[in-house]
């Protein structure tokens, strides 16, 4: 018995140090997926690149999301990839991000949407 839970410890340690960095990436394409064959070229390609698991579309809500191993890939590669089918993808929450930022370089003028919306 006593054998039985020393190596039982020790598998579980061993899990634990080859433990993978799983991480998401959500992304909006441009052009947007109008049709079951866009999500199919989206998940046919891209579950063939280095470290990605997983490819979930969403027509309605006009997402890909990708999960992948971190340690094998990163998103700069997975937007790479998107490059290759001819979309261009933005993360899903930069928008917000990026409406909200202004700054004195960025608008000089009162009639940029994003300095209306500055609070002096």
């Amino acid at each position: 018995m006593k054998k039985f839970l020393i190596c039982m410890f020790m598998a579980l340690g061993a899990m634990t140090i080859y433990a993978k960095d799983i991480k998401e990436y959500v992304v909006t394409t441009n052009p947007q997926m109008s049709c079951q064959n866009c999500e199919n070229k989206i998940k046919g390609n891209l579950r063939f690149e280095k470290g990605v698991k997983k490819v979930v579309t969403n027509l309605q809500e006009q997402t890909v999301t990708v999960t992948y191993d971190a340690d094998k890939t990163d998103e700069a590669k997975l937007a790479e990839a998107f490059g290759k089918l001819n979309y261009k993808v933005q993360k899903v929450g930069d928008k917000a991000a990026s409406a909200n930022e202004c700054s004195k370089s960025s608008c000089d003028s009162e009639s940029k949407s994003c300095c209306k919306n500055k609070k002096n």
